[in-house]
């Protein structure tokens, strides 16, 4: 092995995978902290997929009316459907606050009302008084809050001297013989080499694996990487079965119409031209959580009552909207429903249909971004020198239901977290331990293997197949028969991938190896996603199943942690939901129904 592929080796005192919100903010972080750190990034950095994010990042800043951080601490509890981890949950809302205007002063350029305060809009779940008013608690830059976000934090990351190793490709997380992690495998994709960067941590700041849907409104790069290399390392994911179906993407398209848009005023019709949401929702409406209305659109359509030639999607309507509103709030919406669905939203309704859009599970972690793992009866054993952040974590601040504008505040928030926790417990320069001399050789055996496949199926058909899949069988309703057809389908699809069939046999920018890999990451959390849903014989948050409607807190308020192995085997252990708050400041919210 080491002579076919010489390996490069660094020392650093952290890496961070991934230059998305989460990554660049740990990044910067950890810089200005004085820790040597490298982000290691497959895409250039204001590339990456929160750049896509639109409408905003929440925190109770109280700008457009009164607003208390409590508040949105109920409102996540109550979106998470009592999944979420109420300490973690205490944690992010109550930083929230500082972490926002942090971003204001490294320079993000958020709207601003007259009075020069930070703009808010209103967004769906968001409440005052635990659900009595509408919350305006949405800080946004027009539709563009996470390409400013972005932007913003890659500058600040180069100021504080942070190293980027643009266009690697991490194969695979280092671990040594006690289970810590010890660095990354990556492959420099634009020269064909491979490099070891060894640190005292590694950060996986990998984003979601969309991408193992046929219709996303994910990046094409959102192929969940990060939980790939968990799984490979031996590690469970946890919750994967609760997946977020976003009300609306542009039909056909897939491209996102930010929550924003019904924040300020725009309304979802049927062909009869009904505000069917008023059915729904009473009191929130259009604004209900995201589950609640996609849920709610795909019985309109179920029933009849879609829109267009096949009867299969919703109408966003923003015509009663004024222009000038249009033109400074939604800019980028109108442009996007210009391009993707040929509307002018000032006269005619944007296509919409429910999409895949966000995942819920990921790798387990505690508020500080530690990855944690069920050990030996502990249910929150660290792994040492492992951190995970953003969407490829479950800190479980969104339970089983994320409310919109909480992820760009979860990037930040535990992007911030991670590298304060770091400064607490790595010194500078620490010098790095020894690693085994075969360390690497199952990473190096594996991507030996792929390079040279010479099976009967190529990567995309492979892709194909379990992107139908997924859409069809773990959607937005569930059944028992659909669930187990699914898995029996994506456990036959694991396996084909035994025959995929790479064409390039080159290292050098060779896309067809590149595509392979992420198809190994995405098929394992594929399975995992597929098995823990039927697994869970009850609907909480996006997980509804019609042959158990009901949420059963008795049997089922508990963390599904699903682990797969190579040969494709599944096995499920269940960690506690934390029912406890960090400080006194705020009581647990104890489960009762989720109505809006």
């Amino acid at each position: 092995m080491k002579t076919a592929y010489p390996i490069t080796e660094h020392k650093y005192d952290m890496i961070v995978v991934g230059a998305g919100g989460a990554g660049l903010r740990a990044t910067f972080g950890l810089a200005q902290k004085g820790l040597q750190t490298a982000c290691i990034t497959k895409v250039f950095p204001t590339r990456s997929h929160t750049v896509a994010a639109q409408g905003g990042i929440s925190a109770a800043l109280g700008n457009m009316g009164e607003d208390d951080w409590r508040f949105h601490f109920y409102d996540t509890i109550k979106g998470s459907d009592w999944l979420g981890d109420q300490d973690a949950i205490e944690y992010m809302c109550k930083e929230a606050i500082p972490a926002i205007i942090e971003l204001e002063h490294q320079g993000v350029p958020f709207s601003r009302t007259e009075d020069g305060k930070i703009y808010q809009r209103p967004f769906g779940g968001m409440t005052t008084h635990y659900g009595q008013g509408t919350a305006q608690r949405t800080c946004a830059a027009a539709d563009r809050t996470g390409h400013a976000i972005l932007h913003t934090l890659y500058q600040q990351s180069l100021k504080h001297d942070a190293r980027f190793m643009i266009e690697y490709f991490a194969l695979d997380l280092i671990m040594d013989e006690q289970g810590a992690c010890r660095g990354v495998l990556a492959l420099d994709m634009a020269e064909g080499t491979l490099h070891l960067f060894r640190a005292q941590g590694v950060v996986l700041a990998t984003g979601g694996y969309g991408r193992a849907y046929f219709s996303a409104t994910s990046a094409h790069t959102c192929t969940g990487d990060g939980g790939g290399m968990a799984l490979r390392a031996g590690l469970g994911l946890q919750d994967m079965e609760f997946v977020q179906f976003h009300p609306t993407g542009i039909y056909g398209a897939g491209c996102l119409i930010t929550e924003g848009v019904r924040g300020e005023g725009g309304i979802l019709r049927n062909s009869n031209g009904e505000r069917f949401m008023e059915r729904y929702a009473p009191n929130a409406k259009d604004l209900a959580s995201r589950d609640v209305v996609s849920r709610s659109m795909t019985i309109e359509i179920r029933e009849g009552r879609g829109v267009g030639e096949h009867k299969d999607h919703i109408h966003l309507d923003l015509t009663h909207l004024d222009p000038k509103d249009i033109h400074e709030k939604l800019p980028g919406i109108a442009e996007s429903a210009r391009i993707f669905a040929g509307v002018d939203v000032e006269t005619q309704p944007i296509p919409v249909i429910p999409t895949v859009h966000y995942n819920m599970g990921g790798i387990p972690t505690n508020y500080h971004g530690e990855v944690v793992q069920l050990k030996n009866g502990n249910p929150d054993a660290v792994v040492p020198g492992l951190y995970a952040i953003g969407e490829a974590a479950c800190v479980s601040v969104h339970g089983a239901n994320r409310l919109g504008s909480n992820s760009l505040l979860d990037l930040v928030v535990f992007g911030r977290a991670v590298a304060n926790r770091c400064a607490e417990t790595i010194k500078p320069g620490q010098s790095h331990g020894k690693l085994a001399a075969d360390a690497c050789d199952r990473s190096l055996a594996n991507l030996d293997k792929l390079r040279n496949a010479n099976g009967g199926t190529p990567t995309a058909v492979i892709r194909d197949k379990m992107q139908r899949t997924m859409q069809a069988d773990a959607a937005v309703f569930r059944t028992g028969e659909t669930l187990s057809d699914g898995v029996r389908k994506i456990r036959e699809i694991h396996a084909s991938f035994a025959d995929v069939k790479v064409s390039d046999r080159s290292m050098v920018w060779n896309s067809d190896l590149i595509e392979t890999f992420e198809l190994q990451n995405l098929l394992g959390q594929a399975l995992a996603t597929i098995v823990s849903a039927e697994n869970r014989t009850e609907s909480r948050g996006a997980h509804a199943r019609e042959d158990f409607p009901d949420r059963d807190d008795q049997q089922w308020q508990k963390h599904t942690l699903c682990r797969v192995d190579d040969a494709g085997k599944t096995s499920i252990d269940y960690r506690p939901v934390h029912m406890v708050t960090l400080t006194d400041e705020v009581d647990v919210v104890p489960p009762k129904p989720r109505v809006y």
